[in-house]
């Protein structure tokens, strides 16, 4: 669950909420600036927005973790190269092009971090680069260069709300969430809507804390954290070329609780993975799936995936159409290919607490099928709208509220359990990557 149970009625209410996260931890600026540029791959006028996060003094607290995909983007490798080096000084992200298999593109990342520290005091290699947006286009590096001390110009302490609105491509808003402790605090902020599951992460998270939290120990809790939160969501099961996790320590507050701090940095993750899933391209219902009683973690978290990836299922659930039995073959559909030995005689199912399987047949009547169409419509963050000249768009740009479709699956086999967050599929997600680059 996430640490809040939220609604909002505006964009207005919000954007408030959000300001009021934002507070950046000591140690820490940000800045962000806006140009235009033509992509050499398909010349016409295009915008690109930088956003740089420095720190006050370059730090040896820092940790990472990255995608798993075989083809993974420079800012990954030269990320990657940058967790060996003594301390991290800024970070510098970019937005519509995600610089991966692009020609000469470590070079490139390379060229823009060094103009970054130039800029900043440090060398190349205390600056980690960022990016995301198309697969296959090259960085503009001319004009990110030109346009590189208006960002650092605009660094300012205080909020890191700038920062969350630069990151984003087709998110439909920013996500911020933080937690208090110790006198310190942690502030994350995520971007990512589609082509996400993470496998650890498009996604693109960056995670500031003031607590002073040694390298080694960040980097193990940084590892555990991001199993039961980015590793456990999917949008459309495609894992990105770009993902990232980012978590950064200034150290200027001590941290007198390690295992506390662990906690407050796993809720932190937690709450931005399920604000990924709820902001995912087309999403109108965000699936909850609860596996318990299963023979091992990795089996729970993997059912959970199957469920909240099969097409199917998610093509029901964003008609408000409990059809349960699209449920069922999904799971079906897994025992029988990845844990055959699985023993389903006592399985039993729920959606919104509703019982619907048990026994090995379905338990359902009309008045269930009534009650799981009004638990799927109570979960709808908005409706679906005929499209406007050929284009489906949410009528909204901010999350109305957290609910969840919630769907509780007991294997009966075992003792672990996981709970993974997923989305329905609807036009609007088809029409977005449809017109991804046109």
């Amino acid at each position: 669950m996430p640490s809040t149970n939220l609604s909002f009625a505006s964009r207005e209410e919000h954007r408030a909420w959000l300001a009021s996260q934002a507070a950046l931890p000591a140690g820490f600026r940000v800045g962000t600036t806006r140009f235009d540029f033509i992509p050499r791959e398909a010349p016409k006028p295009a915008k690109m927005t930088l956003t740089l996060i420095a720190l006050d003094q370059p730090t040896a607290d820092f940790a990472a973790v990255f995608t798993r995909n075989a083809f993974p983007g420079a800012p990954v490798i030269v990320g990657r190269q940058r967790l060996a080096e003594p301390t991290l000084g800024a970070i510098i992200v970019n937005n519509k092009i995600s610089n991966v298999c692009a020609p000469g593109g470590v070079e490139t990342a390379e060229r823009i971090c060094s103009a970054t520290g130039q800029l900043l005091g440090l060398n190349a290699h205390q600056v980690l680069p960022s990016s995301t947006g198309v697969i296959g286009w090259s960085l503009p590096v001319v004009e990110i260069s030109a346009a590189l001390p208006k960002a650092v110009s605009a660094l300012e302490g205080g909020s890191i709300l700038p920062a969350a609105e630069g990151i984003v491509t087709t998110d439909l808003y920013p996500k911020i969430r933080r937690a208090d402790l110790g006198g310190g605090s942690i502030v994350g902020i995520a971007k990512g809507a589609g082509m996400v599951e993470p496998n650890l992460a498009t996604m693109l998270v960056y995670i500031l804390t003031d607590l002073a939290v040694p390298r080694a120990e960040l980097r193990a809790m940084l590892s555990r954290v991001v199993e039961p939160s980015f590793n456990s969501i999917s949008v459309d099961s495609d894992t990105s070329t770009s993902d990232t996790v980012l978590a950064v320590s200034s150290g200027r507050v001590p941290c007198k609780d390690l295992a506390a701090f662990e906690a407050a940095l796993a809720t932190v993750c937690r709450d931005l993975a399920e604000d990924v899933v709820r902001n995912g391209e087309g999403v109108r219902h965000v699936i909850r799936v609860s596996v318990r009683n299963a023979a091992s973690a990795a089996v729970a978290r993997s059912l959970g995936k199957a469920i909240v990836n099969a097409p199917l299922f998610k093509c029901a659930v964003a008609g408000n159409d409990p059809n349960v039995g699209r449920l069922v073959q999904a799971i079906g559909k897994f025992v029988g290919a990845q844990a055959p030995d699985a023993d389903l005689r006592k399985l039993r199912l729920w959606m919104g607490g509703i019982e619907i399987f048990a026994d090995g047949v379905f338990q359902l009547n009309p008045e269930k099928e009534t009650a799981l169409v009004a638990h799927l419509k109570g979960a709808e963050l908005y409706a679906s709208a005929a499209p406007k000249d050929g284009i489906f768009a949410p009528p909204v740009n901010f999350p109305p509220h957290e609910r969840c479709v919630e769907i509780e699956v007991d294997l009966g086999s075992g003792s672990e359990h996981a709970t993974v967050f997923g989305g329905d599929l609807t036009h609007e997600y088809v029409s977005e990557n449809a017109d991804y680059r046109s």
